[in-house]
């Protein structure tokens, strides 16, 4: 098996989900048009949106075998996402996430029970392989004392560390300073700038306050406005492709996946976020988590048009 040139330290779940006329109200209880169930977790989005499109890439994770994670764990090998540092405790459940995606719009709605991803020990951490690494990538559905040792250990290699600080936690602002790229949605940026002690401000604003934190550079997600990234150089704005948005989940993750594909194989900056758009764009333009997820040549094939 070929050396991984991405780790993902993340999680894996079991998604449950419920497509809606609309997200409901507190209280109200809505008709659903369908249900599904599928892979998931925002490490296993991330690892197999990053391997579709031809990363060498491999997932750190712990999935109980309990609830057929077995299965799980075989889903992801099928991707081509090596998974040899995926722990499989006998006596464990896998995470779970409950989503409802609404047809009118295409938000979502998602609650998320940690399961084995809760209880993935510093002991797995220190084992891991960076050797031949070129990065390192988490999120903060992991316990977080998890995630800064895997960057602290990162720094020290001379391995990248990508951090996705989704879903936002309190007390995640202490990652910051092990961070490259940190890589937020608006509402993620805000949360963290407000912990840091400041108000309401632009997105390129909250991309300086947080870089100012310790990460060379910030990717600030806008859905339909784009995206606005912010490093040593400057600020730069990516405006949305024009897509017809079908399903939502997912999107964030497979920006991340294909950015890091990108930055992993050297493209420069505006190549990288042309790509992860592109990757991003065709993702919610389909239902679906992961199925929705592209191959190359359907990034690039999309890429140019442009030309």
């Amino acid at each position: 098996m070929s050396v991984p040139e991405i780790l993902v330290l993340g999680s894996v779940n079991r998604d449950l989900i419920v497509h809606a006329p609309r997200l409901p109200l507190p209280g109200e209880t809505l008709r659903g048009q369908r249900f599904g169930s599928c892979l998931g977790g925002k490490g296993a989005n991330q690892a197999v949106a990053a391997a579709r499109l031809g990363a060498r890439v491999a997932l750190a994770a712990r999935v109980g075998l309990q609830e057929n994670g077995a299965a799980m764990v075989a889903q992801l090998q099928a991707e081509g996402v090596d998974t040899r540092a995926v722990a499989q405790p006998a006596d464990e459940v896998p995470g779970v996430a409950l989503i409802v995606v609404g047809a009118d719009d295409a938000e979502n709605q998602i609650v998320t029970v940690a399961g084995s991803n809760g209880t993935l020990p510093l002991a797995q951490v220190e084992a891991l392989a960076l050797d031949g690494l070129r990065w390192l990538v988490a999120q903060q559905e992991l316990p977080l004392q998890s995630v800064a040792r895997a960057f602290e250990r990162a720094r020290a290699a001379g391995v990248k560390a990508l951090l996705n600080a989704a879903p936002y936690r309190p007390g995640c602002e202490s990652l910051l300073p092990l961070v490259d790229v940190l890589v937020v949605n608006a509402l993620e940026a805000q949360a963290l700038v407000t912990t840091l002690g400041g108000g309401t401000a632009e997105p390129e604003a909250l991309a300086r306050t947080l870089r100012a934190q310790g990460p060379s550079a910030v990717l600030v997600s806008l859905g339909s406005d784009g995206l606005c990234w912010v490093d040593a150089q400057g600020a730069r704005r990516v405006p949305a492709r024009p897509v017809k948005a079908v399903d939502t989940v997912g999107a964030g993750d497979t920006l991340v996946g294909a950015l890091v594909t990108a930055l992993a194989e050297g493209q420069p900056i505006g190549t990288a976020l042309a790509f992860a758009q592109a990757a991003a764009a065709l993702a919610v333009s389909r239902p679906g988590v992961q199925d929705a997820m592209p191959r190359r040549e359907e990034v690039e094939q999309l890429l140019a048009q442009d030309h």
